[in-house]
C-alpha cells in the first residue's frame, strides 16, 4: 500500500473516532435502523441530501431530530402541505414604515439540518424554491441572494402509501438527492425495546457529542480519501450499464429501462462511497463500498419502462442484476 494511502488511513482513523460515540448516543434514542443511521451519516459527511421513504411510525423524523441534537447543529423542521408558499420556506421581504425600506426576513431553510417532512405534499413553486437551496446552497429573497449555513443538509421524508393530495417530485429534484433510503419495519426484538422505552413517559434525549467544526473537518478528510482507477472504472461500468445495458452483457435489461442514471449518479456514488469508507475507518474506497451504497444512490435515478411495470420489474431488480453481472475489480 502506498505511503500516502497509509497516511490518509491514519488521518481517517483519528478523525473518525467520534463515529462510535455518535452512534452510541443515537442508540440511546433510536432502536435498530442501523442502515438508516449509516446513510444519514454518509449524507452528512459527503454533503449530500437524503430522501427517506417509508410508512409512518418508523422513526424517520425522530432519527433526523436526534442526529441534529447529537451534532450540535441548528435544526429546522418544515411540514410540507399543499398550501405552503415559497416564502414560508425561504423567507420574504418585510416593509418598515420607519425607514421606508424593505428588509429580508429569513425563513426556516436557514439552518444546518432541514427536515422536509412529507416533501411530496408541496406544490411546484415550493419545490423549485427548495431546489435552488439544495443545488446552489443559497436562497434568493427579492433581488438578493443569501448563502445558506455550512454544513447544510436537506433530509426529506416521503410516505409511499398515501398519494391523495400529493405532488410527484420532479425528476430534476429527485436527482439532487444523493441517496434515497427505503426505511423498513424493525425486527420483533427491536420493537420490544421500542415498546419498553417509549411507554414510560420519559422519552430519552440525545446530548451533543460533536460540534459543527468537527463535522466540517471530517468532510475535508472524506474529500481526501483515495479512489483507485480500477474502482473508478467499476463505477463507470455500473452507471453506463443503466444507459447501454447491451454493451455490458445485459441485453435483457434494455427494454426495461426508459432512462438510465445521470452523470450526477457517477459523482454521488463515488462521494457516498468515500463517506462510507470513512465510517469504516479506511482511507481508500473498495468495490464493496460501491456495492454497499450503490442501491441507495441509483434506485431513484433509473426510470423503468412501461414494459418493466407490466412485468413487475422495479429499479431495485435492475440494480441487483447489474451488480451481479458487472465484473468486480
Amino acid at each position: 500500500m502506498p505511503l500516502d494511502i497509509r497516511e490518509i488511513t491514519q488521518k481517517v482513523q483519528s478523525e473518525s473516532v467520534f463515529v462510535a460515540e455518535l452512534k452510541k448516543e443515537l442508540g440511546q434514542v433510536i432502536v435498530g435502523q442501523e442502515e438508516m443511521v449509516d446513510r444519514l451519516l454518509v449524507g452528512l459527511l459527503a454533503r449530500g441530501h437524503i430522501l427517506l421513504q417509508g410508512v409512518p411510525g418508523l422513526a424517520k423524523t425522530l432519527t433526523i431530530k436526534t442526529i441534529a441534537s447529537a451534532v450540535e447543529a441548528q435544526f429546522s423542521r418544515i411540514q410540507f402541505t399543499p398550501d405552503l408558499l415559497p416564502a414560508d420556506l425561504t423567507g420574504t421581504l418585510i416593509y418598515s414604515p420607519q425607514t421606508g425600506k424593505f428588509t429580508a426576513r429569513r425563513g426556516p431553510v436557514f439552518a444546518n439540518l432541514i427536515l422536509a417532512d412529507e416533501i411530496n405534499r408541496a406544490p411546484a413553486k415550493v419545490q423549485s424554491a427548495l431546489l435552488e437551496a439544495m443545488q446552489e446552497r443559497q436562497v434568493t429573497i427579492g433581488d438578493a441572494s443569501y448563502a445558506l449555513p455550512d454544513p447544510f443538509l436537506v433530509l426529506a421524508t416521503q410516505n409511499p402509501i398515501e398519494q391523495e393530495g400529493t405532488y410527484p417530485l420532479p425528476e430534476a429534484q429527485v436527482d439532487r438527492f444523493m441517496l434515497k433510503v427505503i426505511v423498513d419495519y424493525p425486527r420483533k426484538d427491536e420493537e420490544r425495546v421500542i415498546l419498553e422505552r417509549m411507554t414510560t413517559g420519559r422519552i430519552p434525549q440525545a446530548r451533543a457529542v460533536i460540534s459543527q467544526k468537527h463535522i466540517l473537518a471530517a468532510q475535508q478528510v472524506v474529500d481526501s480519501i483515495y479512489v483507485d482507477e480500477k474502482v473508478k472504472s467499476y463505477v463507470l461500468d455500473i452507471v453506463f450499464a443503466t444507459r447501454r445495458p447491451e454493451e455490458h452483457r445485459l441485453e435483457k435489461l434494455k427494454p426495461l429501462i426508459q432512462y438510465g442514471a445521470s452523470p450526477r449518479a457517477t459523482i454521488m456514488l463515488v462521494l457516498a462511497a468515500k463517506a462510507f469508507a470513512f465510517l469504516n475507518g479506511r482511507g481508500f474506497v473498495t468495490p464493496e463500498d460501491i456495492k454497499s451504497i450503490g442501491a441507495d444512490v441509483l434506485r431513484h435515478r433509473i426510470i423503468v419502462s412501461y414494459e418493466a411495470e407490466a412485468e413487475n420489474v422495479t429499479s431495485e431488480d435492475i440494480i441487483r442484476t447489474i451488480f451481479e453481472t458487472i465484473e468486480v475489480p
